[in-house]
C-alpha cells in the first residue's frame, strides 16, 4: 500500500469504510484508495476520492499517495462525465477547520454540476492585487521551496 499514513483512526468514518466497518456505497477501489458516493450529495454523482491510509490533510501527505489519489480522481470524474453528462464538476478539498474540513481524513470532492444548482463557488477575491503585493508573497513561498 502507497504512504505510510498515520495508523487507521477509530473514531474516523472513513477509516471505518476503509475497513468496511461502515457502509458506503463504493464506485472505485483500487490498492491506495478508494472512491464513494457522498450520504449528502449535491448532485447526483457527487463522490468522495479518499487514500486508503489515514491522513488528516494534505499537509502529511506523501507524494506517492497525492499522485494515486490525484490518478483516482481524474478516472473517476471521467466516469462521472461519461455516465451523467453533467454541464461541469467541481473539485476541491479542504484543509484544517476554517477552510471547512469537517471530515479530518483527507478526501477529494467531485461535485458533478448543473444549471441552477444553486451551489456557489467562491475563488477569486473582490479586489485584484498588484505585484507590488504579490511579490513579498511570492518570495516567502519560494524560500520554502528551496
Amino acid at each position: 500500500m502507497t504512504g505510510v499514513g498515520q495508523p487507521p483512526d477509530q473514531d474516523c468514518i472513513f477509516c471505518q469504510i476503509v475497513a468496511g466497518q461502515a457502509p458506503a456505497t463504493r464506485i472505485y477501489e483500487d490498492p491506495q484508495t478508494l472512491a464513494f458516493l457522498d450520504l449528502n450529495p449535491i448532485n447526483p454523482g457527487h463522490c468522495l476520492v479518499i487514500p486508503k491510509t489515514h491522513h488528516v490533510t494534505l499537509f502529511t501527505l506523501d507524494s506517492a499517495t497525492y499522485e494515486a489519489v490525484a490518478a483516482t480522481t481524474l478516472k473517476v470524474a471521467q466516469a462521472i462525465q461519461s455516465a451523467l453528462q453533467p454541464g461541469g464538476m467541481n473539485i476541491f478539498q479542504a484543509n484544517g477547520v476554517v477552510a471547512g474540513q469537517t471530515v479530518f481524513h483527507l478526501h477529494n470532492h467531485l461535485l458533478p454540476r448543473h444549471d441552477n444548482d444553486n451551489l456557489r463557488v467562491e475563488v477569486h477575491g473582490l479586489q485584484p492585487a498588484g505585484v507590488e503585493q504579490l511579490e513579498p508573497i511570492a518570495e516567502r513561498i519560494r524560500e520554502q521551496l528551496g
